[in-house]
């Protein structure tokens, strides 16, 4: 029952003082909001990078020599009789493997110029590469036999460079591996990166594919391999594997072979993005600590305030317990009401953010409910010395005060 009275006169003290009940809290309301919105941005750019990861695919592997006396020579590249080798002697556990033919270079029709990010890609590409095609048809197996001239470019290309996205049938010129081409449009493709990573790839070029034996000829070699593993294998007992069989094939030491994952990729990007979101989490926490002092130092104002009140309670018989509650009740409920309403501030802010740029944010409910319940503490930690001392103040002081 006391509880309740308790309330009820923490609750009117608060409505009795609006405006300095509202500019105790402010502290706790920027420190919480800045806490939820940092840790909601950095949970949201997770969520983000591990989508994208995920459509690369998270059993993608890339594999190139690091020579140890960094002395790079012909026995650092790979050549196309490398890659039927081991894709013999892995077919169960290789869903995909070609030479990494990257390039860049500029896409070319009439007058217009695109600058563009060439991947070539070999036989069952498609198997393991999620591309949506929304016009025509993605490089087949045929077209890499064939070294067919062919290539498929994003939608985005197409509308700059043909003023329209259908653009199947037209003919570009490129430059690839040093000579001029002509490759006809087979298909065409949606950009699928969200808002969030097209903001962070920044000026990033369009990615076009054509067949590699477009742009790789029979006794060409290049530094690293593509490959992505079956998904019944298990990825390091195939990284053993493949590192040793690979070690031998090329007279390599071990530790000379990279086998680098898009997994490894993607969990170091998130430690970084964890370290990052800690990091600055703990900046802004320090505006929480700004909070629970001011909080006490009003609390000590109003305990100094209502002095007669204190006496003429203890005086009617309430114990030193019912006064140190009654101010911890008080200065927890401001907390708290702080809290809610930096809680709600912060995911107000960061849902206009993702509304603007186009994306769905991610707010944990832990997260919310932690800073709900760590505002009160605070309340009650800064709390608890202006509460003591109006629950040990004497009575007959007290009555006297003016």
């Amino acid at each position: 029952m006391l509880f309740w009275e308790n309330m009820k006169l923490a609750f009117q003290a608060i409505r009795i003082n609006k405006m300095r009940s509202f500019l105790t809290m402010l502290g706790m309301i920027i420190g919480i909001s800045s806490v939820i919105s940092i840790v909601s941005i950095g949970d949201t750019m997770r969520s983000v990078i591990a989508a994208e990861y995920e459509n690369i695919g998270k059993k993608r592997v890339s594999v190139y020599i690091n020579p140890e006396d960094g002395l790079y020579d012909d026995t650092c590249l790979f050549t196309k009789d490398d890659v039927e080798k081991l894709k013999d002697a892995f077919q169960d556990n290789i869903a995909y493997i070609g030479l990494g033919f990257y390039d860049r270079t500029n896409l070319q029709k009439g007058r217009k110029t695109i600058q563009v990010t060439i991947v070539g890609t070999a036989e069952k590409y498609t198997d393991v590469q999620k591309v949506e095609i929304i016009y025509g048809r993605m490089i087949s197996d045929q077209d890499v036999k064939e070294g067919k001239k062919h290539i498929v470019i994003q939608d985005s290309t197409a509308m700059e460079m043909f003023g329209k996205e259908n653009a199947v049938g037209e003919v570009v010129r490129a430059k690839i591996s040093q000579e001029e081409q002509e490759l006809l449009v087979v298909g065409i493709y949606k950009n699928t990166d969200s808002a969030l990573m097209k903001l962070l790839s920044g000026g990033s070029l369009a990615t076009a594919y054509i067949p590699e034996t477009v742009g790789i000829r029979q006794n060409d070699t290049l530094w690293s391999l593509d490959m992505y593993v079956s998904d019944n294998a298990d990825m390091e007992t195939f990284r053993s594997q493949f590192v040793g069989a690979l070690s031998r094939m090329k007279n390599k030491a071990k530790e000379e072979i990279e086998f680098y994952t898009a997994m490894e990729d993607m969990q170091t990007v998130d430690g970084m993005m964890s370290k990052l979101s800690l990091a600055v989490g703990a900046i802004a926490a320090i505006s929480l600590v700004v909070g629970g002092i001011g909080i006490m130092n009003i609390m000590l104002v109003s305990v100094t305030e209502r002095t007669r009140e204190i006496g003429i309670r203890k005086a009617l018989g309430a114990r030193t317990g019912d006064v140190l509650m009654q101010f911890l009740i008080e200065s927890a409920i401001i907390s708290a009401a702080g809290g809610i309403i930096g809680t709600a501030l912060g995911i107000g802010v960061v849902g206009i953010g993702g509304a603007t740029i186009g994306i769905g944010v991610v707010v944990r409910p832990s997260v919310v409910i932690t800073a709900v319940v760590f505002s009160a503490i605070v309340g009650i930690f800064f709390g608890l010395y202006p509460a003591r001392k109006a629950a040990k103040a004497d009575p007959i002081t007290a009555l006297r005060y003016e």
